[in-house]
């Protein structure tokens, strides 16, 4: 007979004693839980006594989360969280530098407990913590503690930032500042800094003044990975909080101080591997630089504006300069606006008496207007030779280069998710983004000789407009999918991929589309289903056997936090806990905290999942909707709660758990997965063989490569 929903069998240890083995009483006070232990061991004074996990974390029981606590915990007895509070409150405030070091490591060790943090700030903890910092009289271990434990506690949101004194934050400052400062610190500094930028307008303002961006530039460049991490998140923290003036005036610096080629050498393309987090950042300075755009897409031309319509005449002029510089002192007025209105129209403009209407279109805006006054300047050859030729070309097949120019801004704008938010956990940059100035522009200019060479492959007519575009729109889609390293290895695939290599491709895709929908194909098909479901099924539950790394995300910031999370061999039980940075696949014995697949009842995504329902008073981010998944397990339905690292992840992580609760899968990767393999499979059972001589003896397998590292060791197979 199984126990009652409330009673969970737990066993309880305590340094040198024999561990008790008890039915824990849910409904029963924890205080008297606590006496009942006390007692067995003859231990006075239970008050002073408390429970915690002997394993992972090692939280506080409390009467709030006891009801976690599960069949076969393994808890520990302790000292209550007051007590151990006011004991390291002693011991900080101790003249003997052993036990004050002592301390503080136990202090920011027990920081990240919520119970602990409490007690420790209620007794006027985070004031010991201010006087170590402002009084400035320690250093290196001492103070990597203090700010570690100063971190862990503001993470709990007891105390708001805006308390901090001026004295603490410029310590900090002046810690980030040093040259000669312990890197554990500057790192540290760097980390409070970076949480202390959005909390308020007067923390922002006054960080900015004190930490500047040449001493970030200097933290970057140094060879100190981590060091380099939490600059560049400072960096990132600043820029998304200052004001689109401030936006401008800080990223026209970075330019003038070359970070772009920094990045580009010494990051990107470093001996060591991107992480994660620094692909994050660089996607969010990618979006807050093609951003600074935004402005000039959403506005429209001014006709009235004087300056503006010279700028439609300087292109004018560009393009027909001989022809301008015709004596036209003869010319009456309405002779004079005649020829001009002739040249915009050969310029491509649809409106040729007031072109400044064509621009009035936002987005594009007037972008679509510097985009070409840029070309104009910088390529004049490639510019004259575009408007020239259509000149002479019959009317019906001229590429009309304005027209062309304000539509193909406006697909560079949706391309590049120009105007649009940064996600908070999307890491796809372009690399070759930062190893080019006035990327946008360069890139436009490749795009609009696109449009020509297309326009002349499709012999286009002005009716066909529509449709050129959609095909350059594909062609530059489908190249930046490559993720070309430069803007010169993108012109090479994008022209090489010409009208009709698209043709090709579509066809290819269109039949592929055609023999799959025959009648017997479609028997074929649906008996082939079965067979390949199931070898998708075992894929992902060996995916999830290797395990992925989540990161987790609070509503303030992104954090550095990482835990890891994998399937047993024998598929049986979820075994997951925290892991430091740079652990890629922890051995499943150092998971300590464990889910067994038969308690799980449910899998939730997007918005049916608590942690984006207790976002929702937030500002909301569509990725993170899309990238969550909780599992509810136990009887009580506890939730464990996921954010996946990238779409890829999502689908393997909620195709597994689905085929764990034995319902179908549901993912678009599962659908393109069982596209593929049914389109392999079909492929091999029509083939035409005959005439095909086929061996007796299948051929010899080739040598195992050097590198067959990726079996399972089933040494650490639980038991």
């Amino acid at each position: 007979m199984p126990p009652p929903k409330d009673v969970v069998k737990i066993a309880i240890q305590m340094v040198g004693a024999i561990p008790q083995l008890i039915e824990l009483q849910q409904t029963k006070p924890l205080a008297s839980v606590l006496k009942d232990v006390c007692d067995a061991w003859s231990l006075p004074n239970a008050e002073h006594y408390a429970l915690q996990y002997a394993d992972g974390r090692q939280t506080y029981i409390t009467e709030s989360n006891r009801g976690e606590i599960k069949n076969g915990s393994i808890l520990r007895l302790t000292t209550s969280p007051d007590q151990e509070a006011e004991r390291l409150y002693n011991g900080i405030r101790s003249n003997n530098v052993d036990v004050k070091t002592d301390s503080l490591k136990k202090l920011a060790s027990l920081s990240q407990d919520v119970t602990f943090a409490q007690e420790f700030i209620n007794r006027n903890g985070l004031k010991l913590i201010f006087c170590i910092v402002e009084e400035g009289n320690d250093s290196g271990e001492i103070l990597a503690h203090t700010l570690k434990a100063f971190m862990e506690l503001m993470e709990h949101d007891f105390v708001s930032w805006e308390t901090l004194s001026a004295a603490f934050i410029k310590k900090i400052v002046s810690y980030v500042n040093m040259n000669a400062m312990d890197a554990s610190v500057q790192q540290l500094s760097l980390s409070i800094l970076e949480n202390m930028v959005p909390s308020s307008r007067l923390l922002f303002d006054l960080v900015k003044k004190e930490v500047t961006v040449d001493r970030l530039l200097t933290h970057l460049q140094v060879t100190n990975a981590q060091l380099q991490l939490k600059a560049m998140a400072l960096l990132i923290a600043l820029l998304l909080a200052a004001t689109d003036s401030e936006r401008r005036d800080m990223m026209e610096y970075l330019r003038e101080k070359n970070i772009r080629q920094f990045i580009h050498k010494n990051i990107i393309h470093s001996p060591e591997p991107l992480g994660d987090e620094m692909a994050h950042y660089l996607y969010v300075l990618q979006s807050v630089s093609l951003n600074l755009y935004d402005r000039r897409m959403r506005t429209s031309m001014d006709p009235y504006s004087q300056e503006q319509r010279e700028l439609l005449q300087s292109l004018r002029q560009a393009a027909f300069e001989s022809e301008s510089e015709a004596p036209t002192g003869n010319f009456s007025t309405e002779r004079r606006r005649s020829l001009c209105a002739k040249e915009f129209r050969k310029l491509g403009f649809t409106n040729n008496s007031n072109p400044a209407e064509d621009l009035r279109r936002a987005p594009p805006g007037l972008l679509a207007l510097d985009n070409m006054l840029y070309f104009s300047k910088h390529t004049p050859n490639a510019y004259s030779r575009f408007v020239l030729e259509n000149s002479s070309r019959e009317d019906k097949h001229e590429c009309p280069f304005a027209r062309s120019s304000i539509q193909l801004t406006l697909i560079l704008c949706e391309i590049l998710h120009i105007g649009e938010p940064c996600s908070e956990t999307a890491q796809a940059f372009y690399p070759m983004f930062f190893g080019q100035d006035h990327f946008f522009e360069e890139l436009f200019c490749i795009c609009i000789q696109l449009v020509n060479k297309t326009w002349k492959e499709m012999r286009a007519t002005q009716e066909d407009f529509d449709k050129v575009l959609q095909v350059v729109r594909e062609q530059i889609t489908r190249t930046l999918s490559l993720k070309p390293t430069s803007l010169e290895l993108f012109k090479t695939r994008v022209n090489a991929l010409n009208y009709s290599e698209i043709l090709k491709l579509r066809q290819t895709e269109r039949l592929h589309q055609e023999e799959t929908l025959a009648v017997p194909v479609l028997e074929l098909r649906e008996r082939l289903k079965p067979e390949l479901l199931e070898l998708i099924r075992q894929q992902r539950l060996l995916r999830l056997c290797e395990g992925t790394l989540f990161r987790k995300i609070s509503s303030r910031r992104r954090q550095d936090k990482l835990w890891y999370c994998r399937l047993s061999p024998n598929h049986k039980v979820l075994h997951y806990g925290d892991v430091e940075e740079g652990v890629q696949s922890p051995p499943i014995e150092s998971l300590t905290e464990k889910i067994p697949v038969a308690d799980m009842k449910a899998l939730l995504i997007g918005k049916e999942c608590p942690h984006t329902k207790e976002k929702s008073s937030g500002k909301q981010n569509k990725d993170v909707l899309e990238l969550a998944f909780s599992i509810v397990y136990d009887v009580e339905e506890y939730c464990l709660n996921f954010v996946a690292p990238t779409r890829y992840e999502f689908c393997l992580w909620t195709d597994g758990l689905n085929v764990l609760l034995g319902k179908e899968m549901t993912s678009e990767r599962m659908q393109t997965d069982l596209d593929v393999l049914l389109s392999m499979e079909l492929k091999l059972r029509l083939l035409d063989i005959e005439n095909i001589s086929i061996p007796d003896t299948p051929p010899p397998v080739p040598k195992p490569p050097s590198n067959l590292n990726f079996c399972y060791d089933f040494s650490h197979a639980e038991q």
